[in-house]
């Protein structure tokens, strides 16, 4: 055993030891004492986090998933009411709403990007995705899908004055950019221009959000006693039991919004929120598989309890076209 030259070796054989005398890091532990923060636990342990306590306090342990929750309520209630706010008031304010929510999402890709020396040419797609959202409100689908053709190839023409190095996953980045983000938000746009638009987006929003909300309670009490994890590879905490909640309380949802906000048929509800399950289901695990290619945790701090603001627009980004499809059929833009 090497010694440290600039401390004697004092230490008594193990053997000798006071029994109550604290062990080393790398010593064994009797089966009483407990575990080091860093050490691993048994099979049958528990494996959350304990908070540092006081003198005297009581050690707690954390929350299952380590989210502020009435902070991460708070704010997830005034970007609802907020939503409320300008669909039911002046319609064209949700649009800026969309297109501030996509800036922000924007520039937090943009900075997770540029960690692995990708850098998105942020001022084309940035001005593309805006005229994009606009003529989809106001010029209608075919102007919208000008504007992203034409987007597409001033980000090439605007990447080549930075030279050949880096240009094919420069430009590939500021394309993938565009139609994650403004692209997929299009959609919600274009539920909002028919007259009963603001009752179609409303109904876009609830399913959603009640695909996260069913996630997170199912996931942390259907999940006590086992988790049976979806997709360890790409997302350790999203469970099988989390997607059960999210589809019930999403089946539930379509159920009742339908009918009540744009008087369609029950089953035509539950068609329309087991599509939107499935597609929040498959943004969230597109957007860890970002997470994971870049190794970043989250994409930005902005939402406290939440993380960035790509964090909330994941699952609402891939819904988009699906229940703007679905209600196109159902119900017929009047």
């Amino acid at each position: 055993m090497a010694i440290d030259p600039a401390e004697p070796d004092t230490k008594e054989p193990k053997g000798l030891q006071d029994p109550n005398e604290p062990k080393g890091p790398n010593e064994p532990k009797g089966p009483h004492e407990p575990k080091g923060p860093h050490e691993p636990t048994g099979p049958h342990e528990p494996t959350e986090i304990k908070e540092p306590k006081g003198p005297g306090e009581p050690s707690r342990p954390a929350t299952r998933t380590g989210r502020n929750l009435p902070v991460a309520i708070g704010v997830g209630a005034g970007l609802g009411g907020l939503v409320l706010l300008t669909l039911f008031t002046v319609k064209a304010t949700f649009v800026l709403y969309v297109g501030a929510a996509i800036a922000v999402a924007l520039a937090e890709l943009a900075t997770a990007f540029a960690k692995r020396d990708i850098n998105i040419p942020v001022i084309p797609v940035a001005a593309g995705g805006a005229a994009v959202l606009t003529c989809m409100y106001w010029l209608g689908s075919r102007a919208a899908l000008a504007a992203l053709a034409l987007t597409v190839v001033v980000i090439f023409a605007w990447r080549m004055p930075g030279g050949p190095a880096g240009y094919v996953k420069d430009v590939t980045a500021g394309v993938f950019a565009t139609i994650y983000l403004p692209f997929l938000a299009s959609f919600v746009v274009a539920m909002l221009v028919p007259a009963d638009g603001p009752r179609r987006v409303l109904t876009f929003v609830i399913l959603t959000v009640c695909s996260d909300i069913g996630g997170y309670f199912a996931g942390i009490t259907l999940g006590r006693g086992g988790r049976h994890l979806m997709a360890p590879v790409i997302s350790p905490k999203k469970t099988w039991e989390g997607f059960a909640g999210s589809a019930a309380a999403c089946l539930a949802a379509g159920a009742l919004t339908l009918p009540l906000l744009l008087h369609g048929h029950p089953w035509q509800g539950l068609l329309t929120g087991g599509a939107a399950v499935l597609a929040a289901t498959l943004g969230d695990l597109a957007e860890s598989m970002i997470k994971r290619d870049l190794d970043i945790k989250d994409m930005g701090t902005l939402l406290p309890g939440h993380g960035g603001i790509l964090e909330r627009l994941d699952s609402l980004l891939f819904v988009a076209p699906v229940v703007w499809l679905l209600l196109l059929e159902f119900i017929p833009a009047g």
